[in-house]
């Protein structure tokens, strides 16, 4: 009888040390796709504009999300333009404020440092 408990406590040790190593796995590797989606303070899936031509420490002024124009006010100077979204979704710097007469496209997961003076508008497209 001593052996079987002996060997039933084992086995149910050793469970429990695999059942709690799986959960420390995953626990990891769900923060590593949490972290790996959000680049410099941009979401994924979001195009950002930071404040000066570098990171800003991860705070952008401005994160776009949907697939339309979207206009800027008040930005002047180098600033850093960011396409953070996926499955090749584009953004375009545009001058017209309605998303027209656009500079050439960023295209995910690249960024450019731009002069923003005469931007008025971020279009994004698929």
């Amino acid at each position: 009888m001593r052996l079987i408990r002996g060997t039933i406590t084992r086995t149910a040790m050793a469970a429990t040390v695999l059942a709690t190593g799986a959960m420390i796995s995953m626990g990891g590797t769900a923060n590593a796709a949490e972290a790996a989606a959000t680049i410099h303070g941009c979401p994924s899936g979001a195009v950002c504009l930071y404040p000066g031509a570098g990171w800003n420490n991860g705070n952008p002024t401005y994160r776009f999300y949907s697939y339309d124009a979207h206009k800027i006010y008040d930005q002047f100077g180098t600033k850093r333009l960011f396409n953070n979204q996926t499955g090749g979704a584009k953004a375009y710097p545009c001058k017209g404020s309605n998303g027209t007469d656009c500079d050439r496209v960023l295209a995910a997961g690249f960024y450019r440092d731009l002069n923003i003076t005469p931007i008025n508008s971020i279009k994004l497209t698929r």
